[in-house]
């Protein structure tokens, strides 16, 4: 989000935005949601809805259903397109929250963000120390640490829809590889069937071949056979005599 300066007013607008929430039109809310940052913003239902984190399911309900109103893209026929893509994530937000599951991985993560918080301040409160400047630091107080706190918890979710999508992405992976292997299976045994069949039937064939093969031998050695028992006869030699 650029340097710190730019973060804070980023989120000074926003939380200047979530107090203005009850006189918000719709361009606003719309605008809202569809802000910069907002992939990673909007994976929090809570943030969508502008509720807190331990709000129940009821509570919930009533807020989608308020702004759900208000950017519905039937009232926003002027500006539809953005509203869809707008009502599309509010609708997001309140299924991750009607679902038990889903609400719970949500307060799991706000769970692991104070966590991390408390480790990140721990840190920050002995570098200062070491450096004497005292054990107080900035996040003491609620609405520094309201603001850290949202800033974690944002990079949470932000982790967590990373590794999602990366368990997915190999899980896709084995299953396209999986179905390579069958389909190569599959060729394989359809290759060596065709190859059986044809050995089958070009059976009577090579038998007749060989067959024939061993006629065609049996005459050449019985021609052969046939010479040698005739008795070769060289013919007589006449001698001349002489005159005298």
């Amino acid at each position: 989000m650029g340097d710190t300066s730019d973060f804070d007013r980023f989120y000074t607008d926003l939380k200047e935005t979530e107090k203005k929430d009850s006189v918000l039109t719709s361009k606003q809310q719309i605008d809202r949601l569809l802000r910069p940052g907002s992939t990673y913003l909007n994976l929090n239902p809570f943030e969508v809805l502008q509720i807190p984190p331990d709000s129940d399911v009821d509570f919930a309900k009533k807020k989608y259903k308020k702004l759900s109103l208000l950017i519905h893209p039937d009232k926003n026929a002027d500006d539809r397109e953005r509203a869809d893509r707008a009502f599309d994530v509010v609708k997001k937000a309140i299924k991750m929250i009607e679902d038990p599951d889903e609400l719970a991985r949500c307060r799991e993560t706000y769970t692991e963000a104070r966590a991390r918080l408390a480790i990140i301040m721990s840190e920050k409160r002995r570098k200062q120390k070491k450096d004497g400047l005292g054990d107080k630091i900035p996040e003491d107080e609620p609405a520094a640490y309201n603001k850290a706190l949202w800033v974690v918890v944002t990079k949470v979710f932000a982790d967590r829809e990373k590794k999602r999508k990366m368990l997915e992405e190999r899980a896709n992976e084995e299953k396209r590889r999986a179905a390579e292997e069958l389909v190569a299976a599959a060729e394989k045994r359809r290759k060596e069937e065709e190859f059986a069949k044809n050995y089958e039937e070009s059976r009577d064939e090579r038998r007749g071949t060989w067959r024939q093969f061993m006629a065609k031998k049996a005459r050449k050695e019985g021609e052969g056979k046939s010479l040698r028992g005739t008795a070769f006869r060289p013919p007589k030699l006449k001698l001349e005599t002489s005159g005298k």
